[in-house]
């Protein structure tokens, strides 16, 4: 099968799996891991920052993050549609009793500096005090301009908030821009990177800011459940993404654009069934017109060997286990196959 559902279902490759099972280990939550140690250290001067810690997921780094920075009812300022409101299952209102306020994007997948302006709540007891806006860089495979940054560290100062970032795909972006991890990292005061999606790592995810932070988020880690032992094997696959996978991400890259423009040619004549976006990273959405066309076509495409999703905004990721021959069968296997679902109704 071949598997565009998502860049977390990478599988680690043999080279990686041969610098886990080397690696040095100790009991990391005494602080003993010199594999986990290391990465810390290097992750936090790749971003620029004091400190990092090492996370189960991009959820956990996220989480940690929020709590780190907000106490019980305190706010953070978060777009709707972002990760760390919608499908990060309510875990600070739920364990931290931190209230989110959500505000909408500008089409570019930004919130404007008007937009969070106007969300800062007053200094009345009526209220959730504000403490925290919470950005994502790259959305939807998207990067947010660094621009649109900036002006949210200049509302965050005004107020004297704090800033965090969803850098899930930060690695997509930084070598979609050029702009190092540190430079994107620049205007915020925490940063969550996850190594399990296109660097393909099997698992984790880091939390990187102040020390005084990661000292607050590994307390939480505690709490949570989180602490691990001889997590080092970990720590070695994240480092060898770091080391081997970062500059490869331009091949997903290429490999999504080459999916968006064929697809687009090909399916030119049924524009009024399904909008073939453009690719801006790693993502290609194919926008269906009706929803049941997508399922049908998800159904069909299984049939025939590729995994796709059923939504109607049908996102197709590009990860290190697609090839371009893969590519190429996938735009004849969809062509077929949504120009035959939608002649057939």
């Amino acid at each position: 099968m071949i598997d565009f559902r998502s860049d977390t279902l990478t599988k680690p490759t043999p080279d990686m799996r041969a610098a886990m099972a080397s690696a040095e280990v100790g009991d990391d939550v005494y602080g003993e891991d010199p594999t986990i140690n290391a990465l810390e250290q290097r992750v936090a001067a790749m971003l620029g920052k004091p400190a990092a810690l090492l996370c189960t997921s991009g959820t956990q780094s996220n989480l940690l993050g929020i709590l780190s920075h907000c106490q019980r009812g305190e706010e953070y300022i978060v777009g709707a549609p972002y990760h760390t409101y919608k499908y990060e299952a309510g875990g600070a209102a739920v364990l931290g009793g931190v209230v989110p306020h959500t505000v909408s994007l500008e089409a570019d997948g930004s919130v404007a500096a008007a937009t969070l302006r106007g969300a800062v709540k007053a200094d009345d007891p009526h209220f959730p005090i504000s403490r925290l806006i919470a950005l994502e860089n790259t959305h939807l495979g998207r990067v947010i301009s660094q621009a649109q940054m900036w002006q949210a560290r200049e509302v965050a100062d005004e107020f004297g908030l704090r800033l965090h970032l969803d850098g899930a795909r930060l690695a997509n972006a930084s070598v979609a821009t050029g702009l190092s991890l540190a430079e994107l990292a620049q205007p915020f005061d925490s940063v969550s990177l996850c190594c399990s999606k296109g660097l393909g790592a099997p698992v984790g995810s880091l939390l990187i800011g102040s020390e005084e932070l990661i000292g607050r988020a590994r307390r939480w880690r505690k709490m949570l459940g989180g602490g691990m032992r001889q997590a080092g094997v970990i720590a070695a696959a994240i480092d060898y993404a770091l080391t081997h996978h970062m500059a490869r991400l331009a091949d997903d890259h290429t490999h999504a654009e080459g999916l968006s423009q064929q697809l687009g040619t090909r399916l030119a004549s049924l524009a009024e069934h399904v909008q073939v976006a453009p690719a801006h990273t790693n993502m290609v959405y194919l926008n269906f017109a009706d929803p049941q066309v997508a399922q049908q076509v998800s159904t069909a495409a299984r049939e025939a060997g590729i995994l796709v999703p059923a939504s109607a905004a049908m996102r197709l990721v590009t990860h290190l286990d697609i090839t371009s021959q893969m590519i190429e069968k996938t735009v004849d296997i969809l062509t077929k196959v949504i120009t035959e679902t939608v002649q057939a109704r």
